[in-house]
């Protein structure tokens, strides 16, 4: 009796001790990713200032850092978030090589459209990735909604039904494309390798959240609400009875 008693007493404190996983910062994110290399691309590109060549480097190490950071603190390979720093080596390569603007607005399309493809092709795979961004315990309980499925046999339907939310997953991601390419090409229209050059890149780095990440998140959105209805009809479950409270 003691001795049990003893070993509950010493897990205990392990228990109350351990802490949450901090959840991400969201200004810390925008302030990173987007306001401090957009000011060191306005502001700091002049010969008085860092000079062309090393704003764009200065300004491509605070994206490329903090995808770095939170990639060895999830500790899982997230071929998005491989793909997005990819990308952003891409621009400032792209930039010190000095090649023209339309190669950099192929390849602001290019990788969103890459998005949308490996989530269409993950169809084919046993982990699709619709399961990765929508149908996850960190949203439902997965284990409720496939009882309920199961009980229902209404299984086959919902196969069916996150198949169409992928599809609208990746509707998401061409919207996304269309737009990026759109916005280069109006934004980009000096001299790479000058101070204007560097300017507009920090403009269009400024104006992709509003103008490409809104209208994405909106189709984004509406497939998950897609998924919550299918899952209520499916199931005959409640959303409040299904979604992670946690």
């Amino acid at each position: 009796m003691n001795d049990n008693n003893t070993s509950a007493s010493n897990q205990n404190p392990q228990e109350t001790t351990s802490t949450p996983p901090q959840k991400e910062n969201l200004l810390l994110n925008i302030a990173i990713n987007i306001i401090i290399p957009t000011v060191i691309l306005s502001k700091f590109s002049g010969e008085d200032a860092l000079g062309v060549e090393l704003a764009i480097i200065v300004a491509l190490a605070f994206p490329i850092g903090y995808g770095l950071r939170e990639f060895f603190q999830v500790g899982k390979f997230n071929i998005f978030s491989a793909i997005g720093i990819v990308s952003i080596m891409l621009t400032g390569g792209m930039a010190l090589l000095k090649l023209p603007p339309e190669y950099i607005a192929i390849k602001e399309a290019g990788i969103p459209a890459l998005f949308a493809i490996v989530t269409l092709a993950s169809l084919k795979t046993r982990f699709p990735l619709v399961k990765t961004f929508l149908y996850n315990d960190k949203i439902l309980q997965i284990e409720k909604v496939n009882a309920a499925l199961k009980n229902h046999g209404t299984e086959g339907e919902f196969d069916r039904a996150l198949v169409n939310a992928s599809y609208l997953m990746s509707l998401s991601f061409i919207l996304s494309s269309i737009l990026n390419y759109i916005l280069a090409v109006v934004i980009l229209v000096s001299e790479p390798g000058t101070e204007a050059f560097n300017a507009e890149l920090g403009k269009m780095n400024a104006l992709s959240f509003p103008v490409i990440a809104i209208p994405a998140t909106i189709v984004m959105m509406f497939a998950l609400f897609y998924l919550f209805k299918q899952i209520k009809k499916l199931t005959q479950l409640d959303l409040e009875d299904i979604l992670n409270q946690h």
